[in-house]
């Protein structure tokens, strides 16, 4: 890496918008200029690989990608393998609900180039690749990015990733720059112990590798005076659905769901639930979702995951099935189609959806039959596609019970063919994300 001036670095940004400081009020990307000003030059410093991770570590930072692994961990898995690693940046927002990579490559490009040569320093990278969701306008700020850049030490190259569900999963990814096949393929080996052409292969989401640069400029004391203990610092927050401003926003982890909302500029209307984790998490009843602290200890007490911090609010005139059922049929048409949940399972479980929404079982047989089938698939796909999917329908089945049981009894709400509020991709919907 290019070693760092003596110049001081400007204080760190205060409050809870610290990836997003300025670049996102002033409406356009952060060239170099602009980035240099605002958070100083690369701090490579004295610090070697091991204190780099060090510092890591003692800040707690965890992936933003959405299962919240500890960064630190990663590291030294990919520090100590054989052969020279390879960093692959993921910022390809693969999950419909969530936009918050696109914003962050738009209006943050130098920091996630800064994290990425950080994390290049910290394994013993000499080459990196970030991977951004193809045909996306955000693509064109990057590529700007890294052309007004230079490291004599690494070879950074962008490349863009076919616009899948599953395509952004970590070996996904790796398979993708391998053979041009976006689909996971089974581990392990993991690709933090082979990955890109054999090598150990650090895999970070862009949010992640941001925070790092922010780590290294200020300290893991600084990164944790935001967050809680076992979530320290920011995260980006995708707020979709029945909201006044959909968006992406940034908040300290551990803040309510409700305060969140406020961000967005509150309820557009009486909400009836919340999804809470991208189309991979769970819906949780508008009462309880308020009060839940968005951080990754409180979700997993409460029975949710945070995934990727991505929130829909469903207003009471909606039909949580009907939500339910499109998302799954979704969801199974987006499969890898490699192992027999996602080639059966799921598509029988979004046939079970389709017919509850139609409401012509009243002897509940069709409702039985998909409570068997999601018992039965969770854990025994090629990779966690068919456990996020069962999550999610069988969150619906509890929180819309009342729905359900009106449904069942040849009684199905009047709001199940309305436009859908779940931002996946079909006809055309209302609210969701940026």
């Amino acid at each position: 890496m290019t070693a760092a001036t003596s110049a001081p670095l400007p204080d760190p940004p205060a409050g809870s918008v610290r990836l997003l400081a300025g670049s996102a009020e002033s409406g356009s990307p952060a060239g170099l200029a602009d980035h240099l000003a605002r958070f100083g030059p690369l701090p490579t410093g004295a610090d070697g690989p091991a204190e780099l991770i060090d510092a890591v570590d003692r800040s707690g930072l965890r992936g933003r990608g959405g299962a919240g692994f500890p960064m630190s961990r990663k590291l030294r898995t990919v520090a100590a393998g054989r052969g020279r690693p390879i960093v692959v940046a993921n910022g390809c927002d693969g999950d419909p609900a969530t936009a918050k990579d696109a914003k962050l490559l738009e209006f943050a490009p130098h920091l996630v180039i800064d994290g990425v040569l950080l994390a290049c320093h910290a394994v013993g990278a000499d080459e990196a690749v970030i991977c951004m969701r193809e045909g996306d306008a955000h693509a064109r700020s990057m590529h700007a990015a890294l052309d007004a850049r230079h490291d004599e030490n690494v070879t950074i190259r962008a490349v863009e990733v076919p616009h899948r569900y599953v395509a952004s999963e970590e070996s996904a990814l790796v398979n993708f720059l391998n053979s041009g096949d976006a689909r996971p393929t089974v581990t392990p080996p993991r690709p933090a112990e082979r990955g890109v052409g054999g090598r150990p292969t650090l895999v970070d989401n862009v949010e992640t590798l941001a925070h790092l640069a922010l780590i290294t400029r200020f300290g893991a004391s600084w990164f944790r005076t935001a967050g809680t203990a076992q979530s320290p610092g920011t995260t980006l927050v995708t707020v979709g659905g029945a909201v006044c401003r959909p968006g992406v926003y940034e908040v300290e982890l551990g803040t309510p769901v409700g305060a969140v909302l406020a961000e967005a500029g509150g309820e557009s209307e009486p909400l009836q639930a919340m999804q809470v984790g991208g189309l991979g998490g769970s819906w949780m009843a508008i009462r309880q979702a308020r009060a839940l602290p968005l951080a990754h200890e409180d979700c997993r007490a409460a029975g949710a995951v945070m995934g990727t911090a991505a929130l829909v609010a469903l207003p009471e005139r909606a039909c949580g099935l009907a939500e339910t059922a499109r998302t799954v049929r979704y969801l199974a048409v987006e499969s890898a189609g490699q192992c027999g949940p996602c080639m059966f399972g799921l598509p029988a479980i979004a046939d079970d959806l389709d017919d509850l929404v139609r409401g012509t079982d009243p002897s509940g047989a069709t409702l039985d039959r998909l409570r068997n089938r999601l018992g039965m698939i969770e854990g025994r796909g090629a990779c966690a596609h068919p456990d996020g999917t069962t999550r999610f329908a069988a969150s619906a089945l509890r929180v819309f019970a009342d729905h359900i049981a009106d449904h069942v009894a040849g009684h199905p709400c009047p709001w199940a063919d309305t436009e859908p509020w779940m931002p996946v991709p079909g006809p055309a919907r209302r609210g969701g994300g940026e």
